[in-house]
């Protein structure tokens, strides 16, 4: 196997897009168990491209974009079989100038799950790992992904989460029993307390609570927040405002392609009332420390 390496042109590319999914294997055949999943998904975002991960590849380099790429394991909450991991990262390590893999193992998964981290970080290569408390089923600081978070911490890397409402059930009967609660950024309060040298990512505007993820935002300094998910016309006016202030020098581009293409996502955001300082912060600059992509950024770490 290739242990990637980013080979990323920090100087040329115009974006970071800290947040993508690899929807679909090129490996594998859909599990047909998600079929119904599919369906709800591509019904609440109306039209829905399930691209390969080089397609995605293909289609950020086309943009001059990189993009951080992962997984959902929930397979233990769901039963829906996930795309490998191993796949993810194989395919990033031949398309390492555009894409950067994260990977997604179910807290669930007890001592097994901390084997495949392990084995992800030592001989994939992976930069970070991909948690959906709502889709998984638990509550970030359940000490059951404790082991989870000792070996990411460990390794310097980036865990991202799942805050907010989901599209995911959305509209189906009993949200397919996803219960949202689970997603309340105040619970990686006790997460950053506890990991205080693991970089923690709340992804999306996190409505209902927004102001929770901005409280959890200021107070611990190893937290940032991704604006993927959501059209920026949509952004509450607090986390414009924080983006711009206090928070500037973390918060970070996302979009949640395929959900939402980084076409529309910055045909958006141009309106916004960005300061012109800040605006190159948040779609590369933020993402490349967080990301250690710089030798500089390694050194600060």
């Amino acid at each position: 196997m290739a242990k990637y390496q980013p080979k990323l042109n920090l100087d040329e590319i115009v974006a970071i897009d800290v947040h993508t999914h690899a929807e679909v294997s090129s490996r594998a055949p859909r599990d047909p168990c998600a079929i119904a999943f599919d369906q709800a998904m591509e019904k609440y975002f109306k039209e829905m491209h399930r691209p390969s991960i080089a397609e995605v590849a293909r289609y950020y380099r086309e943009r001059k974009m990189a993009a951080v790429i992962f997984t959902i394991d929930s397979e233990c909450e769901m039963g829906i079989t996930r795309v490998a991991n191993e796949e993810i990262a194989e395919t990033a390590h031949e398309y390492n100038d555009v894409l950067i893999p994260f990977a997604s193992v179910d807290p669930h998964k007890g001592k097994m799950g901390v084997r495949e981290a392990v084995r992800m970080i030592e001989d994939y290569g992976v930069l970070g790992f991909k948690f959906h408390p709502t889709t998984q089923g638990f509550y970030p600081n359940d000490k059951i992904a404790y082991p989870l978070y000792e070996v990411i911490e460990a390794a310097g890397l980036v865990a991202l989460f799942h805050t907010g409402q989901t599209g995911a059930g959305a509209g189906a009967p009993g949200g397919f029993g996803l219960r949202l609660k689970y997603s309340n950024p105040m619970y990686l309060d006790d997460v950053a307390a506890d990991f205080p040298n693991m970089r923690i990512v709340m992804a999306h505007p996190s409505f209902p609570w927004q102001e929770e993820a901005l409280s959890v935002a200021t107070h611990k300094p190893n937290t940032y927040i991704d604006l993927s998910g959501w059209s920026p016309k949509y952004f509450p006016q607090n986390l414009v405002q924080y983006s711009n202030t206090l928070l500037k020098n973390r918060v970070l581009f996302g979009t949640d392609y395929p959900a939402l293409s980084p076409d529309r996502w910055l045909a958006d955001f141009e309106k916004l009332p960005i300061k012109p300082e800040v605006r190159p912060l948040i779609m590369k600059e933020n993402a490349i420390k967080l990301l250690k992509l710089r030798p500089e950024a390694k050194a600060a770490a």
